[in-house]
């Protein structure tokens, strides 16, 4: 499996004239790869990402899946989003399997469907909840019932917007590690947004920087710290781990640039009142 995305641009066009969100982007991700785009909140990653997912047009620029140009949604791409859009009328095990039972996505029948939406959902800790429905579970449970049926369908790619934004610190970790055992388990490749520098050197095999809005690629950073299967929360402690911290949020935050005047604001905020 090979991802190409080729000189890949989005405008919008908004009352004050046009507005560039991503200037022209390319870069490529082999089979089995966990690919994070990093960057600050507005820099385009999450519009690339749409546009990879093929819910928005590009301005500029195509993409290649396997060699054939992405025009649109297709069952070759499994999309994980901020929050849950889960179905409230359906139960765990009827989400999970929902995009198996579209007549365009149809599978090898409905027992294999189950089957394997089960299986995830078991790997998953959601045994117990196939009949639940979700607004019995909790944040971290609802999100790993749109993984499964992200990967329920075995989709070529599997693209996540800040899929733990939304939870808590205690709760993402957990999802962090959830992560990298379905990873090793499905040999999936996995393209991934988040603003998070930790979040996404513990994950990822490779690591795209991106600039500040409008977007664009700064640097292409292979993570060296072996498979994820391997890696367990100590990682985050060493030397290693922390030097490469240091150095992506350099890249993020560069000495001198600010958006923020903090000298001045904080005269405003210590100012006398009368």
């Amino acid at each position: 499996m090979k991802l190409e995305v080729e000189q890949l641009a989005k405008t919008y066009q908004g009352r004050m004239g046009a507005v560039p969100a991503l200037l022209p982007t390319s870069f490529h991700v082999a089979g089995g790869e966990f690919v994070s785009l990093l960057g600050p909140s507005g820099c385009g990653k999450s519009t690339a990402l749409n546009l990879i997912a093929g819910l928005e047009d590009a301005s500029g620029g195509k993409i290649l899946l396997d060699g054939v140009r992405v025009t649109g949604p297709g069952k070759d791409r499994g999309m994980v989003f901020q929050s849950y859009t889960l179905f409230p009328w359906l139960t765990v095990s009827e989400n999970a399997r929902f995009s198996t039972r579209l007549s365009c996505n149809a599978g090898d029948g409905a027992q294999n469907d189950v089957a394997r939406a089960h299986s995830l959902l078991d790997l998953m800790g959601l045994k117990s909840f196939y009949d639940a429905f979700p607004r019995e579970l909790s944040g971290g449970m609802k999100q790993r019932v749109a993984i499964a049926r992200a990967l329920a369908g075995k989709p070529k790619v599997v693209l996540m917007d800040e899929p733990f934004g939304a939870l808590d610190a205690l709760t993402r970790e957990d999802m962090q590690e959830l992560m990298l055992l379905l990873h090793a388990h499905e040999q999936a490749t996995v393209l991934f947004v988040t603003h998070d520098v930790e979040e996404a050197i513990y994950l990822s095999t490779r690591i795209l920087v991106f600039s500040s809005r409008p977007g664009r690629i700064v640097r292409d950073v292979a993570v060296p710290f072996g498979p994820g299967r391997t890696r367990t929360p100590e990682l985050k402690l060493t030397p290693e781990f922390m030097q490469l911290k240091r150095d992506l949020t350099a890249l993020l935050h560069p000495v001198g640039r600010t958006d923020v005047d903090r000298d001045a604001l904080l005269k405003e905020l210590v100012k006398p009142t009368n």
